[in-house]
């Protein structure tokens, strides 16, 4: 897929991918080719990584997580 913009995670490489969850521009660095992932959303979808809800007196439904879609 041809992107282009600045990597949205570093701000300063070209980007050369964009993420399959989120959307969001990648550089090589920050872009995982066998998840297909940016760094972020791959580093949560980890098995181990904890529950994303880490407040028990917050909504289960609202986890605060912004995504922008292009």
């Amino acid at each position: 897929m041809s992107v282009s913009g600045l990597c949205q995670i570093c701000e300063s490489r070209q980007a050369q991918e964009r993420c399959d969850n989120c959307g969001t521009l990648a550089c090589e660095q920050h872009y995982e080719q066998d998840t297909n992932l940016c760094a972020d959303c791959a580093s949560q979808a980890r098995p181990g990584s904890g529950d994303p809800v880490t407040n028990p007196n917050q909504d289960p439904d609202h986890d605060d997580v912004d995504v922008n879609r292009f």
